[in-house]
């Protein structure tokens, strides 16, 4: 491929198109995009995180590594990785605290909220959404919620709501590449500033009153109005977003795979579809669900379903069945994990800069149990090629590596959920 070379002495606008006859596509990011006078973190590219939830979780021990350290012998499934090892991290002898309820914990796999089946039970922001509040204006969409074959997600708002999710890929691809007509530009515009003047209003309203309140209520209405200019400054973001074109890609729009119990297949096609939602900046932080529902997988040796199968009771047939199906969903979340590899930023590669966690709920699907969860880290700037293996009676709580990948996205908090502080061995490259 011939190579050409550019000098730019401005920077690039973010949504520079390269054009050719009848047809464009969406630049990557790219460091031409920033200006000059920007700050050398600027200069970097944006950080990602994408989360790979399973209901129905990994069989451990066809995941974990017997040897800790970085030179254990790869175990069935991470063979399937092999070339990726040195990008990622295997974690062993962790979950959320207070976490327990087997299949009724789903809720919890990325908020780390304490569940219990004999308690009452509300939900907490997700590690997602809290970056995404945080930094998820900066692009169209601040996140996307998706699911393989239905619309749980392990997606939660502040309030503890779970976001449902999309399962259709062609109806993601065509929410970010397919052009809005302008009437529904319009549309998307005028609720929008309809937003923003019910902001006024409550401002004026309360202004008028304002004179009459004490010092602390005054500094309460302080407070209230700081949260009402913020929420018209993202509405106004919001506003700016429907007026911009789409960004546009060299790539038909998927055709969604009607066969639900073809969950391998359908997993692929989503993890396509979110590939060129990231690299081409419509959203950095992605969430995609798998649950257990369904059929028999059509692979050759799998007769029972998905689900029936996670349930062995060690029955030997059943594990070799279900070592046929998540063989195939190891090996896509390395594909995955490859084309990101292979996407060229300015200091590395796409994975360089983005955090891709895959996990589950339950440790042992079969028993219920949701200690020893299976956690595999991979990209986002860490040093990688190792297994962290903490003790599996006595579980090292996960909220730490989720505390750790907030500090890699520059979020400078001091806990999140039940965490005691950054994960211990995880450390930033």
């Amino acid at each position: 491929m011939k190579r050409v070379y550019f000098n730019f002495s401005r920077s690039l606008s973010r949504r520079t198109f390269l054009k050719g006859a009848g047809a464009s596509m969406a630049l990557p990011w790219l460091e031409a995009m920033t200006p000059a006078f920007a700050s050398s973190i600027a200069h970097q590219p944006p950080r990602r995180f994408v989360a790979v939830t399973l209901a129905l979780g990994l069989h451990g021990p066809n995941l974990n590594p017997k040897e800790p350290g970085r030179n254990y012998t790869p175990s069935l499934y991470l063979s399937e990785v092999k070339d990726l090892l040195g990008d990622m991290t295997i974690v062993t002898g962790s979950s959320h605290p207070g976490v327990n309820g087997g299949h009724q914990a789903e809720g919890s796999i990325l908020t780390a909220a304490p569940y219990s089946r004999n308690a009452a039970f509300r939900n907490s922001i997700s590690l997602d959404q809290y970056m995404a509040k945080h930094q998820g204006h900066h692009t169209r969409f601040p996140s996307l919620v998706l699911d393989i074959n239905g619309t749980t997600s392990a997606s939660y708002t502040e309030s503890g709501s779970m976001i449902p999710a999309e399962e259709s890929p062609s109806a993601v691809f065509n929410q970010l590449f397919v052009a809005d007509t302008p009437e529904e530009k319009a549309r998307q515009v005028e609720r929008l500033k309809q937003g923003r003047s019910i902001m006024d209003v409550v401002a004026d309203d309360v202004k008028r009153v304002e004179k009459k309140l004490s010092s602390g209520d005054r500094n309460k209405m302080d407070q209230y109005f700081t949260s009402v200019r913020n929420l018209e400054k993202r509405l106004g973001e919001a506003q700016e977003w429907a007026l911009r074109p789409k960004p546009k890609v060299n790539r038909k729009a998927p055709v969604d795979i009607e066969n639900r119990d073809a969950i391998i297949d359908r997993k692929r096609l989503m993890l396509d579809v979110m590939f060129l939602a990231l690299q081409t900046d419509s959203t950095r932080f992605i969430t995609v669900h798998l649950n257990g529902e369904g059929g028999a997988v059509p692979i050759e040796g799998v007769e029972e379903g998905y689900h029936s199968l996670s349930h062995h009771g060690l029955d030997e047939e059943k594990i070799d069945q279900l070592t046929l199906v998540e063989t195939e969903l190891v090996r896509k979340w390395g594909d995955f994990l490859r084309d990101l590899k292979g996407a060229e930023e300015s200091n590395g590669s796409m994975l360089d800069t983005t955090s891709v966690l895959l996990t589950s709920n339950l440790g042992n699907a079969s028993s219920h149990d949701n200690r020893n969860m299976p956690v595999v880290l991979a990209g986002g700037g860490f040093k990688h090629g190792q297994h962290l293996a903490f003790d599996t009676s006595n579980n090292y709580p996960l909220p730490n590596m989720y505390l750790s990948i907030l500090h890699r996205h520059g979020l400078e908090v001091d806990r999140f959920a039940t965490s005691t502080g950054e994960m211990t061995g995880l450390e930033m490259a």
